[in-house]
């Protein structure tokens, strides 16, 4: 729920509920570096200390996402990141899913923006249960200083609402996101750097000012940095960036993926830092360039090691 939090926190820059504990950039690289990111400190929804690190928990036994039938169904109207989102946000929610070195989890028809919303719907046969749901439904939202009452959850019609319609998938921007989700859990499969679940062989870096998360992730034969861009409007920086001969692979802003054109460079020649140009809200990946045989070095001189 952590990494969900942060990354719904940042990509809607919603604050009410227990969104309030969210909304920095720090949030979100603590959810990618450990896990949990309320870990014992104060939690200002609770108010009270809430939590314990999992700083030593396994990446594998962590699953992370930026939607679930729990945070989308007990929205008041059960609305999909989509309808709160632009295009560009929603590529980002998805790299941010499926780039990060915990088992990722998808919420049926997430992968191509499915537009029907998932409102919490219930069939109890008790005429006296169904009015405490409807009851219950209406004091949580108390906390969200939403407008309007929330569906109800007994009406037939309320679960017709959440029937998915899958044909999307083949058409406009929702087949380009389709087609992005694919390449990204290709990505998961096929590049050693990228297939490991393990927080061991990761670094992150951010910067708040600049609205922008560094994650690299390397085993031996494979490194990649990913660079997660939250900002509004275009950057244009230097940067700290590990040594080496970067070659992008995925730009999330290029045309081939719906955006406006990526601005990231195709090579990045780092000593350490590097030039820097990105679009709003968009993710890039860069792969270390082969300087030996094979598609990797065996062994990678790499700014982390001496951490793993």
């Amino acid at each position: 729920d952590d990494f969900h939090h942060s990354a719904h926190a940042l990509l809607t820059g919603e604050s009410d509920g227990y969104y309030v504990d969210f909304g920095r950039i720090a949030h979100l690289e603590k959810a990618f570096s450990e896990g949990f990111v309320i870990s014992g400190g104060y939690s200002e929804a609770r108010r009270r200390r809430h939590g314990a690190s999992s700083r030593n928990a396994p990446a594998r036994r962590l699953v992370v996402c930026a939607q679930n039938h729990d945070q989308v169904g007990n929205r008041m109207r059960g609305e999909r990141l989509c309808h709160l989102v632009h295009f560009e946000k929603q590529k980002l929610a998805a790299g941010l899913t499926l780039l990060s070195p915990f088992v990722p989890l998808l919420f049926m028809g997430e992968e191509y923006a499915e537009t029907a919303p998932f409102p919490y719907f219930v069939s109890h046969g008790d005429p006296d249960l169904a009015a405490a749901v409807r009851q219950g439904r209406a004091e949580e939202f108390a906390a969200f200083k939403r407008q309007s009452e929330p569906p109800d959850p007994a009406d037939p019609a309320t679960f017709e609402s959440a029937r998915l319609h899958p044909d999307l998938a083949k058409t406009g921007k929702h087949a380009v996101l389709y087609r992005l989700y694919r390449r990204l859990i290709r990505a998961r499969k096929d590049l050693p750097e990228l297939s490991g679940l393990s927080k061991k062989r990761l670094r992150t870096w951010s910067d708040e000012a600049l609205r922008l998360l560094r994650v690299d992730r390397w085993v031996d034969g494979g490194a990649a940095v990913i660079l997660f861009y939250f900002g509004d409007g275009p950057l244009s920086t230097e940067i700290p960036f590990p040594d080496g001969e970067w070659v992008k692979w995925l730009d999330s802003a290029d045309a081939t993926w719906g955006g406006p054109g990526g601005l990231a460079p195709a090579r990045v020649p780092s000593d350490g830092r590097a030039a820097m140009s990105l679009p709003p809200h968009s993710f890039a990946l860069w792969r270390r360039k082969a300087t030996g045989a094979g598609p990797y070095q065996t062994e990678i001189s790499h700014p982390l090691q001496a951490e793993q």
